[in-house]
């Protein structure tokens, strides 16, 4: 199960007491203080880990504690200190606070950690309050509690691109095109219910993750279909491709129209996601009818567009090497997987016949 969004009662561990001891040696009489100090209480961390895509493995924990620390003992001894206690989670983890929605920490690097509750102190045993005039001390200190948090974990994946299209458009049959992977594909809308996560690697080594978002339809923002729930996974893509689908399965279909509709419902979710480079890939051109849609979208589209199918691999090759150059660019920019190319550095560097359409005309 996909689980991308978690709340949880984090409680760090509380420390020990110290102790109130004697000792009690033969022949050492009046041998004195010996209570030991407590053990620190567990601390909770939290660690990024690229091998985790899902926060499933916290669903079914509401409530997290640490370890406390155990009490001090006799003759100095020091209680022994609660076990730290580390979670994993995805690389791309929002940590927020879940009364106020603030967010607390964000997981972007692989083996990225945060201590985000501090175990408790051990308390002093009695050995600590001996003085010159005070040899018996009874004095002892409780161990301070450990630090709670009520928080919520938000999981944003970590792609290089994010496929978006209407409910059976072929975003799902691209991706297995592209990455060699199986997922379910089925000729309805709405097959796929969680995202999919798909690695692609090139003839030089280098690796793109792509990532396949159910479908959007229109007034998604108003939470019709699967609403706007899974936009938030491709915030963090540096390169967007629109699937339109060319399919001629009613008359008065418009894939110009649905393509504006979805910039439509990405702009309502977030409006800095349509500053990110994009491509527009039309689906299904295998499909007989299909060849009467290109030239209505062409005239209305003045940027480049890929004419595909990926159900037998035609145009994909192209589609796959134009994101492998874009991949590059980024790279070479040392940017990160929230930000966006640069198109002025992409139409310099990247040496393609036809630059991206950044700014595409639309009418």
């Amino acid at each position: 199960m996909f689980v991308d969004r978690v709340t949880l009662s984090l409680l760090a561990g509380k420390g020990g007491n110290g102790a109130v001891a004697w000792r009690r040696e033969k022949y050492i009489p009046k041998g004195g203080p010996a209570g030991g100090d407590g053990g620190n209480g567990g601390s909770i961390t939290l660690i990024a880990d690229p091998e985790i895509h899902s926060l499933e493995n916290l669903r079914n924990r509401r409530i997290i504690k640490a370890q406390n620390g155990q009490m001090g003992g006799g003759n100095n001894c020091k209680g022994k200190n609660g076990e730290d206690l580390i979670i994993k989670v995805p690389t791309g983890t929002l940590v927020k606070d879940a009364a106020t929605g603030q967010i607390l920490y964000d997981l972007t690097q692989k083996g990225q950690s945060w201590k985000i509750c501090a175990g408790g102190k051990g308390g002093k045993g009695n050995t600590r309050f001996k003085s010159s005039t005070n040899q018996a001390p009874l004095m002892f200190t409780e161990g301070t509690a450990g630090e709670s948090k009520e928080v919520e974990l938000e999981l944003k994946l970590i792609a290089d691109v994010g496929f978006v299209g209407m409910p059976n458009a072929g975003k799902s049959t691209l991706i297995s095109q592209l990455a060699h992977i199986s997922v379910k594909i089925a000729p309805y809308p709405f097959t796929t219910l969680r995202p999919n996560l798909g690695l692609v690697v090139f003839s030089d080594s280098s690796r793109l993750l792509i990532a396949d978002i159910p479908g959007i339809i229109k007034n998604a923002h108003e939470d019709r279909g699967l609403g706007l729930a899974f936009l938030r996974h491709i915030e963090r893509c540096s390169i967007l491709v629109f699937v339109i689908e060319l399919s001629p399965w009613e008359e008065t279909r418009d894939p110009f129209e649905e393509f504006c509709m979805l910039r439509s419902e990405i702009e309502a979710y977030n409006p800095s996601l349509l500053e990110k480079p994009f491509l527009v890939a039309l689906n299904k051109i295998d499909i007989e009818g299909s060849d009467a849609l290109i030239g209505p979208f062409r005239e209305r589209y003045s940027g480049l567009l890929f004419e595909i199918s990926a159900q037998n691999g035609m145009g994909c090759d192209a589609l796959k090497t134009t994101l492998h150059d874009l991949k590059a660019i980024a790279d070479s920019q040392g940017q990160t997987h929230s930000a966006t190319v640069d198109p002025a550095a992409f139409e310099s560097e990247c040496g393609l016949a036809h630059p991206l359409p950044f700014l595409p005309l639309i009418d």
